[in-house]
């Protein structure tokens, strides 16, 4: 479990951190008017809107969908849409209900472990199972809002959240939710149904990030590496993305097969020991190594000889992406449940008390979701990883009182010869758990009725209800728990001349310096060593300086 690391981190946490806060109406009350306010990015969740698409080179397509006389149709929902779609499409719909992007599920075959956003516990709304009417708008389907969804119906795959080229599609959730959360989806224009049908393609970077960029409930809220602005980043924030040079898609490293995605957050290759591939014939990764090879550095100098030495013990990924959340974006670092709840005059309320670099104002509080923190160019937090992530489940029983509870945590050592030192971006929160069984909870977030906490603010019925609809066994009695939740850090590439140098590691104080068990040179020392050879060194020099100085006295004198 890391304990020492976690109680490190418990003492530090809040250190070098900014803060923000956002309010919402108690759902008995009129709805406030936010028309004067400066834009709020958490009101516009899962929606992206800005001059449109960004650039996507899909030059080698075949087909210009425009033409197709069965997407001349007068469309009135996403289904018809899809059903279209999938009559030249044939077998896509069956090689997509194989994608965790569609079942929510994984197996993972080291642990065994059941996992996926449908089961799993979080860090920060806690749980999607049972709300989602909410968060299933992520879901790349139609109409997700409880149990019942159907899936095995391929017209409930929505093909237009990837692959509409308009930059006009959105999502909005499946079922009503209390007033309290209503006015983040108030005015959206109509989706033209057939003008998007007629324009798709590739998915570019907004496509993906209309969900990635907006995981935990906000921009940049939870992975602190993937936010709105690698949407059309520069250079200097992503060497990959840059807009203006490589403009790289997300499927260009994360590639496809019939739908199936390299790369996994549920199972990560800390280290690619197969290296480079051909142009296109690692299909199965999306590792730095499957590309730049397992020696990536200039192997004609010192210095790139040196590096290359470096890769078997640290991931590429710990040098060449020095801080994240640096693109104008700040990353949630902090959340307090136990804060949530309190109104003014009976309404529920927002504050916002930070300003993002990029001039957007963020929330620090909302009455539905408690207290926040945040940060901008926030250096990772380091540490052996295997590529194994271990998480606590609703079925994990845990010690409250021997520390955070990582709900998802990760393994490695210096010592078991597969581990690399990795960055993470690590996110703190005070959660409810279950205090009769030392559980997780399930709460009843979302929903148009009395037991939603989205609305009564009473955490007593939303976890009642939250566990009894999933049919999870419950003591009547909650508390709150320090919990930790680790994300590998993979994006946000710097250019070669801003990757760490040697001095960011090899010092006292270094971003290594917490990191036990093995000499790293400039970093550590050893007290009897040290005077072995210091004294070493004064007495060569004492010795030079007695052989000058003998050499004086008796040397012979000129004639």
């Amino acid at each position: 479990m890391h304990k020492q690391r976690l109680l490190a981190a418990k003492s530090g946490i809040r250190a070098g951190v900014c803060t923000l806060i956002l309010i919402l109406p108690h759902p008995t009350q009129a709805t406030e008017d936010h028309s004067s306010q400066p834009v709020d990015s958490d009101m516009n969740f899962r929606i992206i809107e800005d001059i449109g698409p960004s650039i996507r080179d899909d030059g080698e397509s075949t087909a210009d969908h425009s033409k197709f006389e069965i997407l001349q149709k007068d469309f009135k929902s996403g289904p018809q849409v899809t059903e279209a779609c999938l009559s030249c499409h044939t077998e896509a719909g069956r090689h997509f209900m194989q994608s965790i992007h569609w079942t929510w599920e994984y197996d993972h075959p080291a642990s065994g472990q059941k996992l996926g956003k449908k089961t799993l516990i979080n860090t920060f709304c806690t749980n999607a199972k049972g709300n989602e009417g909410m968060c299933a708008q992520c879901h790349a389907g139609y109409g997700w809002k409880d149990e019942n969804f159907d899936f095995s119906k391929q017209e409930n795959i929505d093909c237009l959240v990837c692959h509409d080229r308009t930059g006009s599609y959105y999502k909005t959730p499946n079922s009503t939710g209390n007033r309290a959360c209503s006015i983040m989806f108030e005015g959206k224009k109509p989706i033209e149904w057939s003008k998007v049908a007629q324009n798709v393609g590739k998915p570019g970077r907004e496509n993906c990030g209309s969900c990635h960029f907006y995981g935990g409930g906000g921009d940049g809220v939870k992975h602190g590496d993937l936010d709105s602005s690698l949407k059309r980043p520069s250079r200097e924030l992503d060497v990959h993305m840059d807009a203006e040079g490589l403009n790289f898609a997300c499927t260009t490293c994360h590639v496809t097969r019939q739908h199936i995605w390299a790369g996994s957050r549920y199972n990560v290759i800390a280290h690619d020991t197969e290296g480079l591939g051909l142009p296109g014939e690692r299909r199965d990764v999306a590792t730095c190594e499957s590309c730049h090879s397992e020696a990536p550095h200039d192997y004609s100098t010192l210095v790139g000889i040196k590096l290359n030495g470096h890769t078997d013990k640290i991931a590429c990924q710990t040098c060449h992406i020095p801080t994240i959340a640096r693109g104008g974006v700040a990353t949630m670092v902090d959340w307090d449940w136990r804060t949530a709840g309190k109104t003014k005059q009976g309404a529920g309320f927002k504050e916002k008390n930070y300003t993002q670099a990029n001039g957007t104002h963020r929330a620090t509080y909302k009455s539905i979701k408690g207290s926040f923190e945040y940060a901008e160019n926030l250096v990772p937090h380091y540490d052996w990883f295997d590529g194994q992530m271990n998480y606590t489940t609703i079925e994990t029983k845990f010690d409250p009182s021997q520390g955070p509870i990582e709900i998802n945590g990760y393994q490695g050592s210096h010592n078991d010869g597969q581990s690399r030192i990795w960055p993470f971006k690590r996110m703190h929160t005070i959660q409810p758990y279950d205090k009769g069984n030392n559980t997780m909870v399930y709460m009843h977030l979302w929903g148009d009725d009395g037991d939603a906490y989205w609305g009564n603010y009473d955490f007593g019925r939303a976890i009642k209800v939250g566990m009894e609809k999933n049919r999870v066994p419950y003591s009547g009695e909650f508390d709150f728990v320090e919990t930790y939740s680790f994300w590998p850090i993979t994006h946000m590439v710097a250019p070669k001349e801003d990757a760490m140098g040697c001095a960011d590691c090899h010092s006292k104080q270094g971003r290594l310096a917490d990191l036990n068990g093995f000499y790293m040179p400039g970093r550590d020392s050893f007290g009897w060593l040290d005077i072995l050879g210091y004294l070493a060194l004064g007495g060569a020099l004492l010795g030079v300086l007695l052989h000058a100085l003998l050499r004086k006295v008796f040397g012979k004198k000129p004639s």
